[in-house]
Formats: C-alpha cells, sequence, structure tokens
C-alpha cells in the first residue's frame, strides 16, 4: 500500500506560470483556479489523457504515466508576493512533478515533503 504524501509547494509568479505547451497548460486567474486544475490533472485522466494524444506513437506511451489519486486534495493561497500549494496524495513525486510541469513548466519548487 502507498503511503499518502503531503507536498508542500511554492509558486513564484502564478500569474506568468505555463506549461511549454499550450493544449496542456494552466490558464486560470489565480491560487483557487490553480488548484482546482491540478487536482484534477492528479485525480482525473483527462490532462494525462490530452498530453498522450499529442505523442507520435499514443499506443506506445506507458499507461503507468497516467496513474491518477481519485482522492488527491491541493489547495492553493496567496502569501506575500507567491502562491503556497499544498498537495495531498498517495501518487509518487514523479507523477506530481509530471503534472505541474505540463500545467506550469518549472515555475514551481517543491519545499518540503511529510506523510499526509
Amino acid at each position: 500500500m502507498t503511503q499518502r504524501s503531503h507536498y508542500f509547494l511554492q509558486i513564484q509568479d502564478l500569474a506568468h506560470a505555463r506549461g511549454s505547451q499550450p493544449e496542456l497548460s494552466y490558464d486560470g486567474a489565480g491560487p483557487g483556479d490553480f488548484a482546482a486544475a491540478l487536482q484534477d490533472a492528479l485525480s482525473t485522466p483527462s490532462l494525462f489523457q490530452r498530453w498522450r494524444a499529442m505523442q507520435p506513437d499514443p499506443d506506445q506511451v506507458d499507461e503507468r504515466l497516467g496513474v491518477t489519486d481519485p482522492s488527491a486534495k491541493v489547495s492553493a493561497k496567496l502569501v506575500d508576493l507567491h502562491t503556497e500549494v499544498n498537495v495531498i496524495t498517495d501518487l509518487p513525486m514523479s507523477i506530481v512533478r509530471q503534472r505541474l510541469n505540463w500545467l506550469i513548466g518549472m515555475s514551481w519548487q517543491l519545499h518540503d515533503v511529510r506523510p499526509a
């Protein structure tokens, strides 16, 4: 059984944080929109399926990259001049990183991970 983790992230400039592929990139207006987008990306296969469809041979994509956690919880809030994001999930960091990078590129930093 996978242990749930609590990831503490920070985004310096959410207003300009975008992924490299517009079809996958976050396009919301604030922390609440971002939290909803990331929660959807972690808990449903929709973002993965869009990415997979963009690949040269979608049938060759490893299905394990599309793993989801329907009980993932994401919250985000503006603090000073940055956005703090809390993610609680049983997904490994490699999957959380993948989804963050699709949504906002390298515009985020992991500050801590603790058991949830």
